[in-house]
């Protein structure tokens, strides 16, 4: 087998793994990036993706930036090794340290790095504003890269390619190779029509994570998951190569790994990203017709991943929104409604319930037992209101006015998948760890393949961890060769 030289190797080149690679090579190492999309399909999903950065300013994270990830840290978890995991890691237990938990020192390196990352980032040339988001009401500011992810991608591409990072294209990473005491020297990949080829190096993971892998979905999220699909087409490039590499070397796991960010998509669209945001103006039905949920307990930035999971499990994981003509005079409505498909349309309920395929007398019954329990008061769209339903089971806590009004427009929602939670522990250096605690010499994982989130998915947060983490691995990566090498 052939063996190519460098001082670090990187898997993946989303944000994550071009800033692991700038970045190593901004402090003089001879950096690989390995991608397995061609050259023009680059990026994997953070070529498709807005960015939203939970951030207040360009060099501060939101007040509840620490507080929400740690909320949304762990599962079920024992109190004791809960209080050991918020000592410093050198007082640690090996089993805490290995705890399948967000720690404390993750969620606080990525909060305060964040702004220098920004400003790093700024130096490449990327511009970064409070632009309108899809979000119509929304508790959080999110700070955009002028040009979405796309604009990421390319700056940092560009400027890797500058400092003389070496791209292998249609090339996808198969194994880790190490030594006899367990350090990890080098990738094993196999490049698209050429066979296996050896990489030697520091490795950063960072190749996302496995969404794009029917097997793995059905093994950790569950057999339902066939009704998932990825939030874009650079989602099918991640098959969780990475993540699987470092468990079979030793490597610990951190996220939840039978969970998923979710985001309510149109699935008639094959666009990257066809979101349909304005259900809580409207009624959410199931394929028999039933609503099944409360579609607005807040603003819709917060709620709408928990929203999206109840879809899921609807039969056929599919719902349809319907809605009466006043959405349409929610100021800027159509910034909630990314679908590139248009609605249904009927004059009366039951012509719009035989167009979506849903049982008319059941969805008029719906209909009519929702528009009873709304009261009179003031809609105020943009805000939340209070506007609720009485004796109504599920209720609507905000927006809750009649669907009286034609004609009413219908569009189907499905979940998709965003990308998956379960990935590999890692440290504040962004060192994979093993069932012990302790750094796995020379790996490092950055963005999805690091496993961060449970449960709910605080939004905003996944492009700002995969650029924080990767500039960190590829930096720390750069300075452990030079030490070995001198």
């Amino acid at each position: 087998m052939a063996t190519q030289d460098f001082d670090v190797v990187v898997a993946g080149c989303g944000v994550a793994g071009l800033s692991s690679a700038v970045a190593a090579a901004q402090a003089g190492a001879r950096v690989a990036l390995v991608e397995r999309a061609s050259r023009e399909e680059r990026g994997g999903q953070s070529r498709y993706t807005e960015a939203y950065l939970r951030m207040k300013s360009h060099r501060e994270v939101t007040d509840d930036f620490e507080t929400h990830l740690a909320e949304n840290g762990s599962g079920s978890v024992d109190p004791e090794m809960v209080e050991d995991a918020v000592a410093s890691a050198s007082q640690r237990s090996p089993l805490t340290r290995a705890l399948s938990i967000a720690d404390p020192g993750i969620i606080g390196r990525l909060a305060n790095s964040a702004g220098g990352t920004i400003e790093w980032l700024e130096g490449m040339g990327v511009r970064f504003e409070f632009l309108p988001t899809q979000f119509l009401t929304k508790s959080q500011p999110r700070l955009l890269p002028v040009g979405g992810g796309q604009a990421l991608v390319e700056a940092l591409a560009a400027r890797a390619e500058s400092m003389g990072v070496q791209f292998f294209y249609e090339t996808a990473a198969t194994a880790l190779e190490l030594d006899d005491g367990g350090q990890v020297t080098g990738l094993r990949v196999r490049v698209r029509g050429k066979g296996q080829t050896r990489l030697r190096g520091e490795v950063v993971l960072a190749c996302g994570g496995f969404e794009g892998n029917a097997e793995m979905l059905t093994r950790y999220v569950g057999p339902r998951s066939v009704y998932l699909r990825p939030i874009c087409k650079g989602g099918y490039y991640n098959r969780g190569e990475g993540i699987r590499m470092a468990l079979d070397v030793g490597a610990a796991a951190c996220g939840d790994f039978g969970s998923y960010h979710a985001e309510p998509v149109d699935p008639r669209s094959g666009i990257a990203e066809p979101s349909v945001f304005i259900f809580p103006y409207g009624i959410l039905v199931n394929l028999d017709g039933k609503r099944f949920t409360d579609e607005a307990p807040g603003t819709v930035d917060a709620w709408y991943e928990r929203i999206t999971r109840r879809i899921y499990e609807q039969r056929g994981g599919t719902a349809w929104v319907v809605l009466d003509a006043r959405h349409q005079r929610v100021p800027n409505y159509r910034l909630g409604i990314r679908t590139d498909k248009p609605p249904v349309t009927g004059s009366t309920i039951a012509a719009l319930a035989e167009k979506i395929g849903v049982p008319a007398p059941a969805l008029e019954a719906t209909v009519r037992e929702y528009n009873a329990a709304c009261v009179a008061g003031e809609w105020r769209p943009l805000e939340v209101d209070g506007l609720a339903t009485r004796c109504l089971e599920p209720p609507k806590s905000n927006w809750a006015t009649p669907i009286e009004e034609g004609p009413f427009h219908a569009y189907p929602i499905i979940s998709a998948n965003v990308f998956t939670f379960g990935g590999l522990k890692i440290d504040e250096s962004a060192r994979v760890l093993n069932g012990d605690g302790d750094p796995i010499p020379g790996l490092y994982a950055a963005g999805e393949t690091a496993g961060l989130y449970y449960g709910n998915y605080t939004g905003a947060t996944s492009v700002l961890k995969g650029l924080v983490f990767g500039r960190i691995a590829g930096g720390v990566a750069a300075a452990r060769r030079r030490r070995n090498v001198a």
